[in-house]
């Protein structure tokens, strides 16, 4: 079977500056690369100086009319005053470049550091900022963008680990085993039924930026449909029951200055962490191709990590299936 090529192997460093200028800006600083695997993100100042980020869009990964719905979000977003990296529109309203063969959009750059989640005044500003972002895009319709279905991509992340061949003998079977519980675990569970709206999807501190007092969302890529809490549970410790129930207090009733949140969808959270563990792995194998991942993530070629992995599959497994305190 043909290898595939990796992606963004044709991204020359002088093929980006052209794809930036043909964009309609002029460097004035050389590019560098930011922390970004999915996408390959590079801040530069153009000609007067003012900062800039250029994201180069994955290969195949979302189509033109996906990447529309995302700079439509933060169009709406930016226009309510949401605080977000919004996206550059050229004169004719032009917000996604074909050049070279890639895709390519502009966002100002901003600026600030990740929130500190155990200072509680910095978690009542974060759920406000989360709360203004849900009281815009809840009416909002995205319809190229998915919807959380849990089972589903469950299933997909089993299923691709699995074939990847990095797993053998009784990690293998432990891992088949354990995620097999999950997917039919999922299935049968009875979840409070509430209502999906337009989410980050990807609500982690690394998207967050601000002071301490205001905070501002920034990499939209994952944005789709979920349960509001989606862009919440990701601010919450995990470890202590006491601590987790204080965090959540700060976060929603800052939250509810700006949207009423439904709080039956705190049921949910078991379950949006038991996918996010499961997709992870299953998206550094998906992106093996790619030079960046065995290069950020190699301890995926561990067998320690592989039992690690199944031991907090387990974990998530038994907090699936009993009753949790947070419902």
């Amino acid at each position: 079977m043909a290898s595939l090529s990796p992606p963004f192997s044709d991204l020359s460093p002088s093929r980006m500056v052209r794809a930036i200028e043909k964009a309609g800006f002029g460097i004035g600083s050389e590019p560098f690369a930011l922390n970004s695997y999915e996408n390959r993100v590079y801040a530069f100042r153009d000609e007067d100086l003012t900062p800039w980020v250029a994201k180069f869009y994955r290969p195949e990964r979302w189509s033109d009319a996906a990447i529309a719905d995302e700079h439509r979000l933060l169009g709406q977003l930016a226009s309510a005053g949401v605080p977000v990296g919004d996206v550059w529109r050229n004169a004719e309203g032009v917000s996604l470049f074909h050049v070279e063969g890639q895709r390519l959009a502009l966002f100002p750059q901003l600026r600030g550091r990740a929130p500190e989640l155990d200072d509680m005044g910095q978690l009542f500003a974060l759920g406000q900022t989360i709360g203004r972002l849900h009281a815009s895009s809840a009416s909002l319709s995205l319809p190229h963008r998915p919807r959380f279905d849990a089972a589903s991509l469950c299933k997909e992340s089993r299923d691709a680990v699995l074939s990847s061949g990095r797993l053998s003998g009784t990690t293998r079977d432990d891992y088949a085993a354990v995620s097999e519980a999950i997917v039919r675990t999922i299935g049968r569970m009875s979840l409070p039924n509430v209502a999906s709206i337009a989410v980050h999807g990807d609500c982690h501190p690394g998207n967050i930026l601000g002071d301490g007092e205001q905070f501002a969302l920034v990499d939209f890529d994952d944005c789709g449909y979920a349960p509001a809490v989606q862009d919440l549970w990701m601010l919450l410790s995990e470890h202590h029951e006491q601590d987790t129930q204080a965090q959540l207090s700060e976060i929603i009733e800052g939250y509810e200055e700006y949207r009423e949140f439904d709080r039956r969808e705190l049921a949910w959270i078991p379950l949006l962490r038991t996918c996010r563990l499961m997709r992870h792995s299953a998206w550094i194998l998906n992106r093996w191709h790619d030079p960046a991942f065995p290069q950020a993530f190699p301890w995926m070629e561990s067998s320690d990590f592989w039992r690690d992995h199944v031991r907090a599959l387990e974990v998530q497994r038994l907090g699936l299936e009993q009753p949790q305190w947070l419902a």
